[in-house]
């Protein structure tokens, strides 16, 4: 799989796990109905859904899906709580991102990867 393919998959794994998971979240916390936990529930499956179209190994899709995560939770933080990064939320972002890419790069060609 292309490596920007991979990277947008990811990224949208990404995102449908945190709203899976912020949605329930809102609910609970008093900021939204029930109703939210349908949507929230559509997220998650979707998540799972997508962590399956990675043509690796499951335990090396994880561990590079977990860097990916880290940078969407970032900026999440940012454009939706409306927190600022600081400087150690970027600096832990990019080596999670490192990590990551040290994972799949070094996986290229090998079980599927």
């Amino acid at each position: 799989m292309p490596l920007l393919t991979s990277a947008a998959l990811f990224t949208l794994t990404a995102v449908m796990e945190i709203v899976g998971c912020f949605l329930p979240y809102l609910w609970l916390k008093g900021k939204a109905g029930p109703w939210v936990l349908a949507p929230a529930a559509l997220a998650l499956a979707a998540f799972v859904w997508l962590l399956t179209l990675h043509p690796t190994a499951a335990g090396r899709v994880y561990a590079a899906y977990g860097g990916v995560y880290v940078a969407v939770a970032v900026v999440w933080l940012w454009l939706v709580d409306g927190v600022r990064p600081t400087g150690s939320d970027v600096l832990g972002t990019a080596v999670s991102l490192l990590g990551m890419a040290i994972i799949v790069l070094g996986a290229a060609g090998k079980d599927g990867g």
